[in-house]
């Protein structure tokens, strides 16, 4: 009887092979980390996206900070979390760290006053979600509301570290992300 065992390569995993692709980007491949941003590049420029408000050349002008980042500091990954995490949180510091020196982070935030005017539009009669969709309605959230949705609701992230991120008070966090829900049910029609 023959007894022949016949072994096939597993295919590896994403994580594995990102912890391989980061080792030989951190020592100088250029071919891995090229790997590494095509791999990775399509989810962090819709996150990226959506925290630049819909400005698709601001998101990827972030991303391409992200990347530049990321080459200079993957030598210093210590592998404790996913590379993939790692570029997220990456991603995710650079955009809020654009936002926060943009001027218009702070200008076009409309306050309180602005909060009663935007309350007072008539909402549609009806929810008309075929003609504005949740991305689209989003996308007219003023800057740090849209940020305090995107990464609590979205992303996950706690108050404790959005309010950290963005130099403003728990109760701040908790209060913008309340006016950016109440500011979606209204610009999608469901007022209650």
């Amino acid at each position: 009887m023959l007894n022949a065992t016949v072994t096939t390569a597993a295919p590896s995993s994403p994580a594995v092979d990102d912890a391989a692709l980061a080792k030989a980007a951190a020592a100088g491949d250029v071919h891995a980390y090229e790997r590494i941003y095509r791999r990775h590049a399509p989810k962090l420029n819709a996150l990226l996206w959506r925290l630049c408000g819909g400005n698709a050349s601001r998101a990827e002008d972030v991303l391409q900070e992200t990347f530049i980042q990321a080459w200079r500091k993957l030598p210093q990954f210590r592998f404790e979390s996913a590379l993939g995490t790692w570029l997220h949180r990456l991603a995710v510091n650079t955009a809020l760290m654009e936002l926060r020196a943009s001027a218009a982070f702070e200008s076009l935030d409309v306050g309180e006053d602005g909060m009663d005017q935007l309350a007072e539009m008539t909402a549609p009669a009806r929810c008309h979600a075929t003609g504005m969709d949740l991305e689209r309605a989003l996308l007219t959230l003023p800057p740090r509301a849209r940020a305090v949705l995107v990464l609590h609701d979205i992303e996950g992230w706690k108050h404790q570290e959005i309010a950290t991120e963005l130099q403003m008070a728990v109760g701040s966090s908790k209060a913008q992300l309340h006016r950016a829900r109440g500011l979606l049910r209204v610009r999608l029609g469901d007022v209650r």
